[in-house]
């Protein structure tokens, strides 16, 4: 089973990094404009130079791969340079092909570029981050510079790395004002939709039960939806009546079931909260309670 979980991420990995070179070629390169990371430095160079950013991206990701491979862990390097093989291949293979009936070059609206791709690599890379894998470039000099130096948040070394790249491209494509604005907007489109689909699996619902009858309601949480409660002793204030509290953390797809428990229980009331994160031994059970079923194997180490 673990084998085969192995193989198929290494599949996922393979068909994002082919995601990401169509989306270059069909919506970055058309519009001139670099996108964020080292792959936008590329991108610049191939603007310059003519050089593919296939070339370049494995000149500069092979000795930042080693290096990530002996100071932070071989698992993230070898996925990670799975994946920055397999999109250099794809991007030098397909900058031999026609694409351009399929291609979208800004025309009534200059944003819509950039958007499309932010979108797709935001999407794209949530999926990378659940391999174990990272799609190199700003990834890697970001992870060894936060191994060296853990205070360093590993979001304001990707952030200033990409802004040095957004200045950089201001004087690349003649000296305009529009590839910056460009560049932001992919780079805040990608951060916003791959940090939204990251969350999305981690999320939680915690419920603070205010309740007469803790023991039941506690029991029907167990026997139904899987799940534990911590009992909390409360006093209403208003009549100064004593009651309870019952704190639970559930998924998302559990709240209509908890909601029917709730219901069936005079003199109760359910205060909801999103958790933005559960840490620890937090079982992930579907609408039926059973254990959810992880697809992709995470591997031994993951992005700092």
């Amino acid at each position: 089973m673990r084998s085969a979980k192995k193989i198929l991420t290494y599949f996922v990995i393979v068909g994002l990094a082919l995601v990401c070179a169509l989306n270059y070629q069909l919506f970055v390169f058309p519009n001139r404009f670099a996108p964020a990371g080292l792959n936008g430095i590329c991108t610049m160079i191939q603007y310059l130079s003519g050089i593919n950013v296939g070339y370049l991206s494995l000149i500069i990701n092979i000795p930042l791969s080693l290096w990530v491979w002996k100071k932070v862990g071989a698992d993230l390097a070898g996925r990670s340079m799975l994946y920055v093989v397999s999109f250099s291949l794809f991007l030098i293979a397909l900058g031999r092909l026609d694409l351009s009936r399929f291609a979208y070059e800004t025309a009534s609206s200059v944003i819509l570029g950039p958007l499309v791709a932010g979108v797709i690599n935001g999407a794209c890379y949530s999926l990378l981050v659940r391999c174990s894998s990272s799609s190199g470039g700003t990834d890697f000099v970001a992870a060894l510079i936060h191994r060296a130096h853990p205070e360093q948040g590993f979001f304001w070394i990707t952030f200033l790395l990409n802004v040095a790249v957004a200045v950089s491209s201001y004087f690349v494509y003649d000296f305009r004002v529009e590839p910056v604005i460009l560049c932001i907007l992919y780079s805040f489109m990608s951060s916003t939709v791959s940090d939204r689909l990251m969350k999305s699996g981690r999320s939680a619902i915690r419920c603070e039960i205010v309740t007469d009858h803790p023991r039941e309601i506690s029991d029907a949480i167990i026997r139904r939806l899987r799940h534990s409660a911590t009992l909390i002793p409360a006093t209403g204030m208003y009549q100064g009546r004593e009651t309870h509290i019952l704190v639970c953390v559930v998924n998302k797809v559990q709240l209509p079931a908890l909601e029917d428990i709730v219901r069936e229980y005079p003199h109760t009331f359910a205060v909801l909260s999103d958790a933005r994160e559960v840490m620890g031994n937090f079982k992930r059970l579907d609408s039926k309670g059973m254990p959810e079923r992880e697809l992709l194997d995470k591997g031994g180490n993951q992005m700092a």
